[in-house]
């Protein structure tokens, strides 16, 4: 009875071994993680493939790395621009592990000390960025410039870190509140020299405009006119020779005298007018045929 008690205890005990050994030796990887393999202090092996993996346990430790995009939030900080004019800058950033080696090697595949480097990175790479730039020139470039230039430096201090930093970008530029007033009344007086600018181009382009066409108006009127009289001329030319040739001898001369008479003392009295005539008079003597 206590044979068979010791050998169930020791079969237990064997079983209990053999469980903890393989529950040591089981290590699971999941998506957007890599497994890192560590023997005696040294990476024996790394594992990118999602699933089921076996190591050899109390040899060989496990460290486990999310390879997927994180995304931290950096405090709010004051940076000075090249003109002197201060800002306030507040980033955010999305950075990966892209080199899981490196990350082991230098950060321990420890998150937190990676966001303390990223921190650092964007920070200064804001910093420097900003203090190269005037502050109009800044909120100029606010969006993809800004952030391409910033992110671009930020990778050149962390990439031994096996970091890579995909954007880094700020997502409130303010001015400080003792300095937004001012900034405001010269973005306000600038915008109104630009309004007043484009105003008095466009009147000047208006007055050009009327300038031609009054220009050409008058041109169009002087030609009809001088085609008028030119017209005119050559009727009344017409008309007179009309009469030449109509009273070319000396009994019709008579008659287009006389025509031509009462036609002049019609203009002299007009409408129901009457005319007294001197008996001696030019008009008198056509009149009785005494010419």
């Amino acid at each position: 009875m206590k044979k068979a008690i010791a050998k169930l205890t020791v079969t237990l005990i064997v079983l209990f071994a053999a469980m903890v050994v393989f529950l040591s030796s089981v290590y699971t990887v999941k998506v957007n993680e890599t497994a890192i393999i560590v023997r005696f202090g040294k990476i024996s092996n790394i594992e990118t493939n999602p699933g089921l993996h076996f190591h050899v346990p109390f040899i060989e430790n496990v460290t486990s790395v999310y390879t997927g995009d994180i995304l931290y939030d950096i405090p709010v900080s004051d940076v000075i621009t090249s003109d002197k004019k201060s800002m306030i800058a507040d980033n955010y950033l999305i950075w990966s592990v892209t080199d899981v080696t490196k990350y082991y090697q230098t950060l321990g595949a420890v998150q937190g000390r990676a966001d303390e480097r990223v921190e650092a990175a964007v920070f200064n790479a804001t910093k420097n960025t900003i203090s190269s730039m005037t502050q109009d020139n800044i909120i100029s470039a606010r969006g993809d410039t800004l952030t391409s230039l910033i992110t671009k430096e930020a990778n050149s201090d962390i990439s031994q870190y096996g970091i890579t930093i995909k954007i880094a970008e700020i997502k409130a530029l303010d001015l400080p509140d003792a300095n937004k007033e001012a900034v405001y009344e010269r973005m306000i007086s600038e915008r109104n020299n630009i309004a007043a600018s484009y105003t008095a181009k466009g009147q000047a382009e208006a007055q050009k405009i009327r300038n031609e066409t009054d220009k050409q108006v008058n041109i169009t009127v002087a030609n009809a006119q001088a085609e008028a009289a030119k017209i005119e001329a050559e009727g009344e030319a017409e008309y007179m020779h009309i009469l030449s040739n109509a009273y070319n001898d000396e009994s019709k001369a008579e008659f287009y005298t006389f025509i031509r008479s009462l036609d002049s003392l019609k203009a002299l009295t007009g409408t129901n007018k009457t005319l007294i005539l001197d008996k001696d008079s030019e008009y008198a003597r056509i009149l009785y045929g005494n010419n």
